[in-house]
C-alpha cells in the first residue's frame, strides 16, 4: 500500500511538472511570436525564419509562413503556395493564402496553376468567376446553370472578375431577357440598387430597356420618376416602377408620396400587389410619424393589402391615441401567427383590463407569466406572481474538452484570443465551427467561456433549450468593477450589466457603424466630455477598447442620461440608444401614456426592442447578482415621476421554475444579439 501511494503521488507530481512545463513553454512562445510575426510581414531577407526557432509547436506558427508569402505575393511561385496549402490543409491560413494568391495567378494568366490551387467550395464570387475564366482560357466546359447562373442572380453588382464569364454567357445566348429581368427584380426589391438596374437596362432592347430605365430612376430619384410617370405607358413593369417610386418617396416624404399617388393612380391599372406596395408605404410612414390621419389610413387599408407591419402600426396608432377599443380591434385582426407573439398577447391583456374585462385579462397574463421575457415579466407583475426563469447548466465533458483542445483550427482561435488579437480570433473561430458537429460546438463554447471568451456563448445560445443556460448567456464578468462603477454613476449594477449585454454582447473590441466603441458602445466625443467632467482617464477612441476605461465612462454617462429623465431606467435606456433629443421629442408628444404603452409607440424599431431587451436583462442580472429581483414595473416610473433607486427594504420578486415549465416558453426570452453591435449607440 505504501509503495502504491508513493507511486501514485509520484505520478501526480510528474503530471503536474509536465503541465507546468507545457504552460511555461506556451508562455515563452506567446512572448516570442508577435515580434517574429511582424518581422515576417515586412522583412524581405527572410531572417524571420531563424528567429522562429522554437515556435514550430505553437498553434499560430502557420501564420508566420502565411505572412511571408503574403508580403511577397507578386514574386511567389505556385509550388510554394501549393506546398503551404499541403502543409496546412483544411485550415484558415490555407484559405487566406488562396484568397491572396489566386488573384495574382489570374493577373499572370497562369490558369493551370489557378485551377490547381482553387477550392471549388469557396463562396468568394471573385475567385469563382476567375475559375470560370480559367476554364474558358483552357478550353474546358462550363455548365451555365450550375456554374454561373447562381452568381449572375445577385442583387448587387458583380465584380470585374466576372466580366469574362458574363461575356461568354451572353455570347452563348444564356442571358435571356427573362434572366435579366429576374436580376432586375432582385436588385429592385431586395437591395434597391439603382446602379445595378441601370447597368442591366443596357442589356435590353426597345421598350424593355426604357421600362428598366424607369425602374432605375424610381429607385434613384422617385420624385422625378413620379413627375415623368404621366408619359409612361400603362404596362405591368411601368406600373411596378410607379409603385416603387411611391414606396421610395414615402420613406422621405409620406405627404408628397400620397399626393403623387392620388395624381397617378387613375392613369394606371395597378394590380393588388402594386396597390399594396404603394398604399402600405404611405400608411406606414405616416403612422411612424404619428400623423393625425395615420389610424384612419391604416384602418381603411383593405385586409388583402395589409401585412404584418401595417397591422402592427395600426395597433400603435390606436394605442398612441389612447383608443383602447380600437387597439383591441387592431389586435383581433392579426393572424394567429402574428397575434401569438408575446408583445401582442401582453397588449391584448392590458386592453382587456383597461376595458374592464379583468378575468379575460388575467387569463392572458397567467399564461404569459410563464415566459422569461420582458412581456412575461410585465404580465407576472399584473397578477402579482413570481418570475419564471428556469436555469440549467451544460454537463461537464472532460473527454470532449480534451479532444477540442487538440483541434488545430479551434486551438488557433483560442490562442489568438489569449494574445488579445480578437478579430483574428473570431475569424478562426468561425472557420473552426464548420468542422464541428452540434455537440462539439456547444462544448467549444463552454471551453471558450472557461478561458474568458464569454461573448461566444452570448452569440450562440439563443434558442430552444440553450435559452436556459443563464450562467453562460448572462456572465457576471468584472463584478467588483461594475458594482463599484455603477455606484459611482448613481445607477443600479443590474442595469449597467444589462446595458453592456445589450450594447456589445460582451465583445470588448466592438465598434459600430456609428463609430461607437467597446463594451458600452461610447462615441469618442461623448467619452471625452464625460472624462473631463468626472476627472477620469481617457486617451482617445482606442482606449475605449479597454474595459476598465469603457465601463468607468459608460456608467457615468448612463447616470447622466438617466438624470436628464428623472432617473428613469426605461427612458434612460431609450436615450442611451436613440439619443436624448429623440426621446425629448417623443415625450413631448405622448407624455401621458403608461410607460409600457409608450415603449410600444417608440417610432424606432431598434429602440423599441432595445428598451424591452435592456429591461428584461436588468431583471435577469438582478436575479443573477442577488438571487431575487426587483419587479420590472418598479423600473417603469411614469413620465415626470422621479425614480429613486430602491433600497434594501423594497420587496423583491421570487424567481421560480415550475416542474412543468417547457423550454419552448423561454425560446423568445431574448432575441439573439446582432453579429455586430453596430446599431446601438450612446449619443
Amino acid at each position: 500500500m505504501k509503495m502504491f501511494a508513493f507511486t501514485t503521488l509520484a505520478a501526480s507530481f510528474l503530471i503536474a511538472a509536465i503541465a507546468h512545463a507545457d504552460t511555461a513553454e506556451l508562455t515563452r512562445q506567446r512572448g516570442q511570436f508577435p515580434a517574429v510575426w511582424e518581422l515576417a510581414k515586412r522583412d524581405p531577407t527572410g531572417s524571420w525564419a531563424k528567429l522562429a526557432a522554437g515556435l514550430e509547436s505553437y498553434p499560430l506558427y502557420p501564420y508566420l509562413g502565411l505572412a511571408s508569402l503574403q508580403r511577397r505575393i507578386k514574386e511567389a511561385r505556385p509550388e510554394e503556395a501549393e506546398a503551404f496549402v499541403k502543409a496546412w490543409p483544411d485550415s484558415l491560413p490555407a484559405t487566406l493564402l488562396r484568397e491572396a494568391f489566386l488573384p495574382e495567378l489570374a493577373k499572370r494568366q497562369d490558369w493551370k496553376s489557378y485551377l490547381a490551387l482553387y477550392d471549388a467550395g469557396t463562396k468568394n464570387r471573385e475567385l469563382r468567376c476567375r475559375a470560370l475564366q480559367a476554364k474558358l482560357a483552357l478550353g474546358q466546359k462550363i455548365d451555365f446553370a450550375q456554374d454561373f447562373q447562381p452568381i449572375w442572380l445577385s442583387a448587387s453588382d458583380l465584380p470585374d472578375a466576372c466580366d469574362a464569364a458574363t461575356s461568354w454567357a451572353r455570347s452563348q445566348g444564356k442571358l435571356t431577357p427573362a434572366l435579366i429581368w429576374q436580376r432586375i427584380d432582385l436588385a429592385a426589391t431586395k437591395a434597391t440598387h439603382a446602379a445595378v438596374v441601370a447597368a442591366l437596362a443596357t442589356q435590353l432592347d426597345g421598350s424593355d430597356r426604357t421600362t428598366a430605365e424607369h425602374i432605375a430612376l424610381a429607385l434613384r430619384d422617385p420624385a422625378t420618376a413620379l413627375r415623368q410617370a404621366g408619359t409612361w405607358p400603362d404596362t405591368p413593369r411601368s406600373r411596378d416602377a410607379v409603385a416603387i417610386a411611391v414606396e421610395r418617396l414615402a420613406k422621405r416624404d409620406a405627404d408628397a408620396a400620397a399626393e403623387k399617388w392620388d395624381a397617378v393612380r387613375g392613369q394606371f391599372h395597378f394590380d393588388k400587389a402594386q396597390q399594396g406596395r404603394a398604399l402600405r408605404a404611405i400608411a406606414l410612414y405616416r403612422a411612424s410619424s404619428y400623423s393625425p390621419d395615420a389610424l384612419a389610413r391604416l384602418s381603411a387599408l383593405p385586409a388583402d393589402l395589409a401585412d404584418d407591419a401595417t397591422r402592427e402600426w395600426r395597433v400603435r396608432s390606436a394605442l398612441a391615441a389612447g383608443d383602447f377599443k380600437a387597439t383591441l380591434a387592431a389586435l383581433d385582426i392579426m393572424p394567429p401567427a402574428q397575434r401569438d407573439d408575446a408583445r401582442w398577447r401582453y397588449l391584448r391583456g392590458r386592453m382587456l383590463a383597461k376595458l374592464g374585462r379583468k378575468d379575460e385579462a388575467n387569463a392572458v397574463f397567467r399564461t404569459l407569466a410563464a415566459e422569461a421575457n420582458f412581456f412575461g415579466f410585465l404580465a407576472a407583475d399584473q397578477i402579482d406572481s413570481g418570475y419564471t426563469i428556469c436555469s440549467s447548466e451544460l454537463p461537464a465533458d472532460k473527454s470532449a474538452d480534451t479532444a477540442l483542445r487538440k483541434d488545430s483550427n479551434l486551438a488557433r482561435a483560442l490562442e489568438f484570443f489569449a494574445i488579445d488579437r480578437l478579430a483574428e480570433a473570431r475569424r478562426e473561430w468561425d472557420f473552426a465551427q464548420n468542422g464541428l458537429d452540434a455537440g462539439q460546438r456547444r462544448q467549444a463554447i463552454v471551453l471558450a467561456a472557461k478561458l474568458g471568451w464569454i461573448d461566444r456563448a452570448v452569440y450562440a445560445f439563443n434558442q430552444g433549450e440553450d435559452m436556459r443556460l443563464y450562467t453562460l448567456r448572462f456572465p457576471l464578468a468584472r463584478r467588483e468593477q461594475i458594482v463599484r462603477d455603477a455606484k459611482d454613476g448613481d445607477i443600479e449594477p443590474a442595469w449597467a450589466y444589462a446595458i453592456i449585454r445589450a450594447e456589445s454582447a460582451w465583445t470588448t473590441d466592438a465598434k459600430s457603424g456609428a463609430n461607437a466603441y467597446g463594451l458600452m458602445q461610447l462615441l469618442p466625443g461623448t467619452a471625452a466630455k464625460v472624462a473631463k467632467v468626472n476627472g477620469l482617464d481617457y486617451s482617445g477612441a482606442a482606449s475605449l477598447f479597454d474595459p476598465d476605461v469603457n465601463i468607468a465612462l459608460g456608467t457615468r454617462y448612463l447616470g447622466e442620461v438617466a438624470a436628464r429623465f428623472d432617473g428613469s431606467p426605461w427612458l434612460g435606456s431609450a436615450a442611451y440608444n436613440a439619443g436624448p433629443a429623440a426621446v425629448d421629442k417623443w415625450v413631448a408628444a405622448r407624455d401621458t401614456l403608461d410607460p409600457d404603452f409608450f415603449i410600444e409607440t417608440i417610432p424606432y424599431k431598434e429602440t423599441r426592442e432595445y428598451v424591452s431587451r435592456v429591461l428584461a436583462f436588468s431583471v435577469i442580472y438582478d436575479w443573477r447578482l442577488n438571487g431575487s429581483t426587483l419587479p420590472i414595473s418598479s423600473r417603469l416610473p411614469r413620465i415626470g415621476q422621479a425614480y429613486e433607486p430602491p433600497g434594501d427594504k423594497v420587496a423583491r420578486k421570487a424567481v421560480v421554475c415550475p416542474a412543468t415549465k417547457s423550454a419552448a416558453a423561454e425560446s423568445a426570452a431574448v432575441p439573439p444579439p446582432s453579429p455586430a453591435p453596430a446599431q446601438s449607440k450612446a449619443q
